[in-house]
Protein backbone atom coordinates (compact mmCIF):
# COMPACT_ATOMS: atom_id res chain seq x y z
CA UNK A 1 0.00 0.00 0.00
CA UNK A 2 1.48 3.14 -0.96
CA UNK A 3 1.25 6.20 1.70
CA UNK A 4 -0.55 9.33 1.38
CA UNK A 5 2.48 11.37 2.53
CA UNK A 6 4.70 9.85 0.02
CA UNK A 7 2.36 10.49 -3.05
CA UNK A 8 1.73 14.18 -1.68
CA UNK A 9 5.27 15.08 -1.99
CA UNK A 10 5.45 13.32 -5.70
CA UNK A 11 2.56 15.60 -6.31
CA UNK A 12 3.87 18.66 -4.89
CA UNK A 13 7.65 18.09 -6.58
CA UNK A 14 5.78 17.71 -9.89
CA UNK A 15 3.96 20.52 -9.76
CA UNK A 16 6.76 22.94 -8.62
CA UNK A 17 9.38 21.08 -10.96
CA UNK A 18 11.71 21.40 -8.01
CA UNK A 19 12.16 20.07 -4.68
CA UNK A 20 13.68 23.52 -3.17
CA UNK A 21 10.85 25.15 -4.85
CA UNK A 22 8.21 22.33 -3.53
CA UNK A 23 9.52 22.72 0.31
CA UNK A 24 7.60 26.17 0.00
CA UNK A 25 4.30 24.26 -0.84
CA UNK A 26 3.75 22.16 1.58
CA UNK A 27 1.28 23.91 4.38
CA UNK A 28 3.46 21.91 7.37
CA UNK A 29 7.11 22.48 7.70
CA UNK A 30 9.37 19.75 5.45
CA UNK A 31 12.64 19.49 4.68
CA UNK A 32 14.10 19.58 1.07
CA UNK A 33 15.89 15.98 1.79
CA UNK A 34 12.73 14.87 3.66
CA UNK A 35 11.12 15.20 0.21
CA UNK A 36 13.73 13.66 -1.66
CA UNK A 37 13.30 10.49 0.44
CA UNK A 38 9.68 10.86 -0.20
CA UNK A 39 9.93 10.62 -3.74
CA UNK A 40 12.97 8.04 -3.40
CA UNK A 41 10.79 5.49 -1.83
CA UNK A 42 7.87 6.34 -3.81
CA UNK A 43 10.20 5.54 -7.14
CA UNK A 44 11.34 1.99 -4.66
CA UNK A 45 7.26 0.95 -4.27
CA UNK A 46 6.47 1.59 -8.02
CA UNK A 47 9.75 -0.25 -9.66
CA UNK A 48 10.38 3.16 -11.96
CA UNK A 49 12.26 6.52 -11.78
CA UNK A 50 9.29 9.07 -11.63
CA UNK A 51 11.80 12.53 -12.36
CA UNK A 52 14.08 13.56 -14.73
CA UNK A 53 16.85 15.97 -13.76
CA UNK A 54 16.55 18.65 -16.16
CA UNK A 55 18.70 21.35 -14.32
CA UNK A 56 20.29 22.18 -11.08
CA UNK A 57 16.94 22.74 -9.46
CA UNK A 58 14.93 21.54 -12.49
CA UNK A 59 12.98 17.88 -12.34
CA UNK A 60 10.43 16.98 -14.63
CA UNK A 61 8.10 13.93 -15.22
CA UNK A 62 8.87 10.93 -17.10
CA UNK A 63 6.20 9.31 -19.19
CA UNK A 64 5.50 6.84 -16.43
CA UNK A 65 5.57 10.04 -13.90
CA UNK A 66 2.90 11.76 -15.95
CA UNK A 67 0.39 8.30 -16.21
CA UNK A 68 0.88 8.61 -12.08
CA UNK A 69 0.49 12.32 -12.07
CA UNK A 70 -2.86 12.31 -13.86
CA UNK A 71 -4.60 9.81 -11.40
CA UNK A 72 -2.87 11.73 -7.73
CA UNK A 73 -3.50 15.58 -8.77
CA UNK A 74 -7.42 15.27 -9.67
CA UNK A 75 -7.86 13.49 -5.51
CA UNK A 76 -4.89 15.81 -4.11
CA UNK A 77 -6.51 19.12 -5.57
CA UNK A 78 -10.21 18.15 -4.62
CA UNK A 79 -9.42 16.99 -1.50
CA UNK A 80 -9.09 20.12 0.88
CA UNK A 81 -12.51 21.43 -1.03
CA UNK A 82 -13.99 17.50 0.38
CA UNK A 83 -12.89 18.42 3.73
CA UNK A 84 -14.20 21.50 3.84
CA UNK A 85 -17.70 20.77 2.69
CA UNK A 86 -17.82 17.89 5.49
CA UNK A 87 -16.91 20.67 8.08
CA UNK A 88 -20.08 22.41 6.56
CA UNK A 89 -21.90 19.74 6.64
CA UNK A 90 -22.47 20.79 2.26
CA UNK A 91 -22.44 16.93 1.53
CA UNK A 92 -24.45 15.63 -1.65
CA UNK A 93 -25.30 11.89 -2.31
CA UNK A 94 -28.85 10.15 -2.60
CA UNK A 95 -31.49 11.34 -0.42
CA UNK A 96 -34.45 8.21 -0.04
CA UNK A 97 -37.84 8.80 1.10
CA UNK A 98 -40.70 6.95 0.88
CA UNK A 99 -44.22 8.63 1.56
CA UNK A 100 -47.37 8.06 0.95
CA UNK A 101 -49.64 8.71 -2.54
CA UNK A 102 -51.51 11.76 -0.95
CA UNK A 103 -48.18 13.26 0.14
CA UNK A 104 -46.31 12.48 -2.85
CA UNK A 105 -49.29 14.28 -4.53
CA UNK A 106 -49.70 17.39 -2.21
CA UNK A 107 -46.94 17.95 -0.09
CA UNK A 108 -43.47 17.05 -1.32
CA UNK A 109 -43.77 18.37 -4.70
CA UNK A 110 -42.59 22.14 -3.36
CA UNK A 111 -40.77 20.81 -1.12
CA UNK A 112 -38.51 19.25 -3.81
CA UNK A 113 -38.15 22.17 -5.75
CA UNK A 114 -36.81 24.04 -3.36
CA UNK A 115 -34.03 21.24 -2.17
CA UNK A 116 -33.14 20.92 -5.60
CA UNK A 117 -32.67 24.09 -5.98
CA UNK A 118 -30.56 24.92 -3.14
CA UNK A 119 -28.95 21.91 -3.19
CA UNK A 120 -28.30 20.40 -6.56
CA UNK A 121 -25.57 18.01 -5.88
CA UNK A 122 -28.47 16.03 -3.53
CA UNK A 123 -30.33 13.46 -5.84
CA UNK A 124 -33.49 12.17 -4.08
CA UNK A 125 -35.20 9.08 -4.94
CA UNK A 126 -38.60 8.30 -4.04
CA UNK A 127 -40.82 5.72 -3.02
CA UNK A 128 -44.57 5.53 -2.42
CA UNK A 129 -45.73 3.74 0.57
CA UNK A 130 -48.74 1.91 0.85
CA UNK A 131 -48.54 1.93 5.21
CA UNK A 132 -46.53 4.47 6.78
CA UNK A 133 -42.81 2.69 5.88
CA UNK A 134 -41.38 2.78 10.11
CA UNK A 135 -39.99 -0.70 9.98
CA UNK A 136 -38.52 0.30 6.22
CA UNK A 137 -36.76 3.08 8.06
CA UNK A 138 -35.54 1.65 11.19
CA UNK A 139 -33.69 -1.07 8.80
CA UNK A 140 -32.12 1.07 6.89
CA UNK A 141 -33.42 0.82 3.95
CA UNK A 142 -34.95 4.77 3.41
CA UNK A 143 -33.55 8.16 5.21
CA UNK A 144 -37.22 9.96 5.82
CA UNK A 145 -40.83 8.84 6.21
CA UNK A 146 -43.01 11.58 5.24
CA UNK A 147 -46.83 10.59 6.61
CA UNK A 148 -49.41 10.86 9.09
CA UNK A 149 -48.07 8.17 12.01
CA UNK A 150 -50.28 7.36 14.61
CA UNK A 151 -46.91 6.60 16.83
CA UNK A 152 -43.31 7.48 16.67
CA UNK A 153 -40.89 4.79 18.33
CA UNK A 154 -38.69 6.06 20.59
CA UNK A 155 -35.53 4.99 18.19
CA UNK A 156 -36.82 7.94 16.01
CA UNK A 157 -37.45 11.41 15.50
CA UNK A 158 -40.52 13.39 13.82
CA UNK A 159 -40.71 16.51 12.58
CA UNK A 160 -44.18 17.70 11.98
CA UNK A 161 -44.57 19.29 8.38
CA UNK A 162 -47.94 19.07 7.47
CA UNK A 163 -51.88 19.14 8.82
CA UNK A 164 -54.49 16.92 7.25
CA UNK A 165 -58.64 17.56 8.01
CA UNK A 166 -61.12 15.01 7.22
CA UNK A 167 -63.64 14.89 4.72
CA UNK A 168 -66.86 13.19 3.71
CA UNK A 169 -66.58 12.14 -0.57
CA UNK A 170 -69.11 11.44 -2.41
CA UNK A 171 -70.00 10.81 -5.97
CA UNK A 172 -70.76 14.39 -7.71
CA UNK A 173 -74.32 12.65 -8.80
CA UNK A 174 -75.06 11.68 -5.50
CA UNK A 175 -78.44 13.42 -4.23
CA UNK A 176 -77.02 14.74 -0.98
CA UNK A 177 -73.92 16.53 -3.22
CA UNK A 178 -75.20 19.33 -3.37
CA UNK A 179 -75.78 19.61 0.36
CA UNK A 180 -73.19 22.07 1.79
CA UNK A 181 -73.06 19.95 5.14
CA UNK A 182 -73.70 16.26 4.83
CA UNK A 183 -74.88 14.48 7.52
CA UNK A 184 -73.23 10.72 7.83
CA UNK A 185 -76.61 9.19 8.77
CA UNK A 186 -78.02 10.29 5.44
CA UNK A 187 -75.89 8.24 3.56
CA UNK A 188 -76.46 4.83 5.87
CA UNK A 189 -77.93 3.00 3.33
CA UNK A 190 -75.21 3.63 1.05
CA UNK A 191 -71.94 1.15 0.53
CA UNK A 192 -68.73 2.41 2.16
CA UNK A 193 -65.11 2.79 1.15
CA UNK A 194 -62.91 1.86 3.55
CA UNK A 195 -58.80 0.70 3.78
CA UNK A 196 -57.88 -2.39 3.11
CA UNK A 197 -54.18 -2.26 3.77
CA UNK A 198 -53.99 0.06 6.41
CA UNK A 199 -55.37 -0.96 9.12
CA UNK A 200 -55.27 2.14 11.27
CA UNK A 201 -56.75 4.41 8.74
CA UNK A 202 -59.57 1.87 8.15
CA UNK A 203 -60.03 1.91 12.13
CA UNK A 204 -60.04 5.63 12.42
CA UNK A 205 -63.19 5.46 9.38
CA UNK A 206 -64.84 2.87 11.17
CA UNK A 207 -64.31 4.74 14.27
CA UNK A 208 -65.79 8.06 13.16
CA UNK A 209 -68.74 5.82 11.35
CA UNK A 210 -69.42 4.15 14.94
CA UNK A 211 -69.46 7.76 16.31
CA UNK A 212 -71.99 8.96 13.82
CA UNK A 213 -74.73 5.57 14.71
CA UNK A 214 -74.16 4.62 10.65
CA UNK A 215 -73.25 0.94 10.11
CA UNK A 216 -72.35 0.26 6.71
CA UNK A 217 -74.42 -2.48 4.92
CA UNK A 218 -71.93 -2.92 2.43
CA UNK A 219 -67.95 -2.97 2.12
CA UNK A 220 -65.43 -2.65 -0.25
CA UNK A 221 -62.07 -2.01 -0.09
CA UNK A 222 -58.89 -0.01 -1.84
CA UNK A 223 -55.27 0.20 -0.95
CA UNK A 224 -55.28 3.80 -1.21
CA UNK A 225 -56.64 7.08 -0.84
CA UNK A 226 -56.36 7.95 -4.58
CA UNK A 227 -58.17 4.27 -5.19
CA UNK A 228 -60.68 5.14 -2.72
CA UNK A 229 -61.27 8.33 -5.01
CA UNK A 230 -61.24 6.17 -8.24
CA UNK A 231 -64.01 3.94 -6.64
CA UNK A 232 -66.22 6.92 -5.28
CA UNK A 233 -65.98 8.86 -8.76
CA UNK A 234 -67.42 5.72 -10.34
CA UNK A 235 -70.54 5.49 -7.89
CA UNK A 236 -69.77 2.53 -5.81
CA UNK A 237 -70.12 4.50 -2.92
CA UNK A 238 -68.46 6.99 -0.19
CA UNK A 239 -65.93 7.36 2.03
CA UNK A 240 -64.11 9.45 4.74
CA UNK A 241 -60.57 10.15 3.50
CA UNK A 242 -58.01 12.87 5.24
CA UNK A 243 -56.14 15.49 3.39
CA UNK A 244 -53.99 18.30 2.76
CA UNK A 245 -56.09 20.59 0.76
CA UNK A 246 -57.89 22.64 2.50
CA UNK A 247 -61.29 22.44 0.41
CA UNK A 248 -60.77 18.24 0.17
CA UNK A 249 -59.39 15.69 -2.27
CA UNK A 250 -59.98 17.07 -5.65
CA UNK A 251 -61.11 14.44 -8.47
CA UNK A 252 -63.28 14.57 -11.23
CA UNK A 253 -66.66 13.07 -10.45
CA UNK A 254 -66.13 13.71 -6.87
CA UNK A 255 -67.46 16.10 -4.12
CA UNK A 256 -65.91 16.70 -0.52
CA UNK A 257 -67.45 17.96 2.44
CA UNK A 258 -65.77 18.93 5.69
CA UNK A 259 -66.53 16.19 8.55
CA UNK A 260 -67.98 18.34 11.31
CA UNK A 261 -66.93 17.72 14.58
CA UNK A 262 -63.59 15.41 13.39
CA UNK A 263 -60.24 16.31 14.65
CA UNK A 264 -57.31 17.20 12.54
CA UNK A 265 -54.18 14.99 11.89
CA UNK A 266 -50.33 15.92 11.34
CA UNK A 267 -48.13 14.84 8.32
CA UNK A 268 -44.38 13.61 10.06
CA UNK A 269 -40.93 13.74 8.63
CA UNK A 270 -39.46 11.24 10.48
CA UNK A 271 -35.71 9.74 10.44
CA UNK A 272 -33.73 7.32 13.17
CA UNK A 273 -32.20 9.13 15.56
CA UNK A 274 -28.61 7.75 15.40
CA UNK A 275 -28.87 9.44 11.63
CA UNK A 276 -29.77 12.87 12.81
CA UNK A 277 -26.81 14.45 11.76
CA UNK A 278 -26.92 13.53 8.22
CA UNK A 279 -26.10 16.35 6.23
CA UNK A 280 -28.42 15.39 3.43
CA UNK A 281 -31.33 14.90 6.18
CA UNK A 282 -30.44 18.58 7.62
CA UNK A 283 -30.55 19.89 4.21
CA UNK A 284 -33.94 18.65 3.68
CA UNK A 285 -35.72 19.36 7.07
CA UNK A 286 -34.44 22.85 6.44
CA UNK A 287 -36.31 23.62 3.63
CA UNK A 288 -39.38 21.35 5.16
CA UNK A 289 -43.15 23.34 4.85
CA UNK A 290 -43.81 24.95 8.10
CA UNK A 291 -47.61 23.74 8.74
Amino acid sequence: MIQLQRLEGFYRVARAEGYARAVRSFPYPITQPGIHQQVKRLEAEVGVALFERVGKDRVVLTPEGRALYSHVAPFLEGLDGVVQSLRKGEVGGTLRIHASGHVLRHLLPAWLRRLQARRPDIEVVLFEAKVPAIDILRSGDTDLVVDHLPDVPDEVEAQVVGKISPFLVLPSHHPQAKSRHVRLAALRDDAFIAYSTDAYLRELQLAELSRAGVTPKRLHAADSSETILGFVAAGLGYSLLASLLPKGPREAGVVARPLPGAGSGEVHAAWRKSSARSPLIQAALALAPAP
